[in-house]
């Protein structure tokens, strides 16, 4: 029972110093030796466990095999092989690094399982050929088969039939089928969408994997498509009272003319001496029934605009316009109102900007109001420049001042049809309806107008007309 061979791996393994081997140990002081060094298994019953081993000498079923776990976490394969003449044949593999690998696979697969079972889309893979091959629990939860059909790794034809009563339409569970044979097949990604019974929604799609098979991914969106109903009936709720609304103002519009025009037409008749002669007083109150009428006739009809924004209406007319001419007539008529309050009022027509087919009243009405509100909003002193230019292709009005500027919340403001500028709010001003009268009737003739404004800088504003 003594030690009569050992390979220099047997030595390394448990290193055996040379001279020790030399002496030939018997068997069971190898195991002593062993159990000293720490590269035997930890028992309770030491000398038990050694008697075992003994019997490996004598074993008649032949060689024996067991897993040897030693303290320090090294794994031993041992094969005991008794030899004819009494003999004892001791193998040792070290099965370290394999253990490791597997056991590190094993968590792997643990993780993988566990991230695959948790995963927010329900999740499954079909083989090539059809058959399920692997699903993750919200999967299976999402058509309510149960975990049986499952394991039968069942063919995409007998999963649609399968679940096809879940869908509020039945028909459209061919899509699946579709999907899984785009994947596998055809080796190219495709998506779609599918409404369950139960009023959930999913977007479906199905990605070809490198191994053949293919991946169907169902991503639950009940509720970004209840939101989205709910939007998109807010929105067409949103649209039909601005149509009431429209409808309304421009019918009081309408409504105000007849009373209006009576004023105006009776107001003219006693300014005119027609109903007898009139002291200081009276003619002081004509003068001022007639400007507030004018006033108020001006506000009716921009309101009158802009309730035709959706109808069509505009433009009602297209003749050729000398936009030169157009742009004097507009400076002259607000040099008054620049002189009143000491504006430097700078005019530059470029003879390029030439003519163009328009209307020739929404042309002055936005020039007109776009150099109210520079005259307005400009300090005494202050200075407003009109320019107009052109080329072959549009013509270029440009209106600017030195006012105080707009911050950009005010900018995105100023084309509100019934909004107010903070200072305008405070002085309790007239509702801004320039601005957003004067965009309408440039986009009316195919052009552009844009708003350029810092606070404290001033403002600009260029309308660009195609010819």
């Amino acid at each position: 029972r003594s030690l009569t061979f050992c390979n220099q791996p047997f030595r390394s393994l448990f290193s055996f110093k040379p001279e020790w081997v030399a002496e030939r140990p018997d068997f069971d002081r190898l195991l002593d030796r062993l159990r000293e060094t720490g590269r035997a298994p930890e028992v309770r019953d030491f000398p038990g466990w050694k008697a075992e081993r003994r019997d490996w000498f004598l074993a008649a079923e032949g060689a024996s095999e067991e897993n040897w776990l030693l303290p320090g976490g090294q794994h031993l394969r041992v094969v005991a092989q008794p030899v004819p003449d009494g003999g004892l044949l001791l193998i040792f593999e070290d099965r370290t690094e394999q253990a490791e690998l597997s056991s590190a696979r094993d968590t792997l697969l643990r993780v993988r399982t566990a991230t695959f079972d948790n995963l927010f889309e329900a999740v499954g893979v079909f083989e090539g050929d059809g058959r399920l091959h692997l699903w993750n629990s919200r999967f299976r939860e999402c058509w309510g088969v149960e975990e049986e059909f499952f394991a039968g790794h069942p063919h995409v034809d007998a999963f649609v039939d399968a679940v096809k009563d879940a869908l509020a339409k039945p028909e459209r569970a061919g899509i699946i089928r579709e999907l899984v044979k785009s994947a596998t097949m055809e080796r190219t990604q495709r998506s779609g969408r599918l409404a369950l019974a139960n009023g959930r929604h999913f977007e479906l799609a199905a990605v070809p994997l490198p191994d053949g098979n293919a991946l169907l991914t169902m991503l639950d969106i009940s509720d970004s498509r209840r939101v989205e109903g709910a939007l998109r009936e807010r929105a067409e709720a949103l649209e039909e009272t601005d149509k009431v609304k429209s409808a309304f103002v421009a019918n009081m519009s309408y409504e105000l003319r007849t009373p209006l025009t009576s004023i105006q037409g009776f107001a003219e008749m006693l300014d005119q001496g027609l109903a007898g002669p009139l002291d200081a007083s009276a003619q002081d109150y004509v003068k001022a029934i007639l400007e507030a009428s004018g006033r108020l006739g001006s506000l009716v009809d921009k309101v009158l605009d802009l309730t035709r924004d959706g109808s069509g209406a505009l433009p009602s007319e297209r003749k050729p316009i000398e936009l030169a001419l157009l742009v004097h007539d507009a400076a002259q008529a607000h040099r008054k109102a620049a002189e009143l309050k000491q504006i430097d009022f700078a005019i530059h027509v470029d003879p390029m900007v030439g003519a163009l087919k328009g209307d020739t009243r929404q042309l002055r009405q936005t020039i007109d109001h776009l150099l109210d509100n520079a005259m307005n909003y400009t300090p005494n002193g202050g200075r407003v420049l009109l320019h107009a230019d052109g080329t072959a292709e549009a013509a270029r009005i440009v209106i600017s001042d030195n006012g105080p500027g707009m911050d950009p919340a005010e900018q995105a403001r100023a084309f509100d049809r019934f909004s107010r500028s903070h200072e305008e709010r405070d002085s309790q001003a007239k509702l801004g309806l320039g601005l957003p009268l004067a965009r309408q009737f440039v986009e009316a003739h195919g052009g552009t107008l844009t708003l350029m404004s810092e606070p404290g800088e001033g403002t600009a504003i260029a309308i660009e007309l195609p010819r």
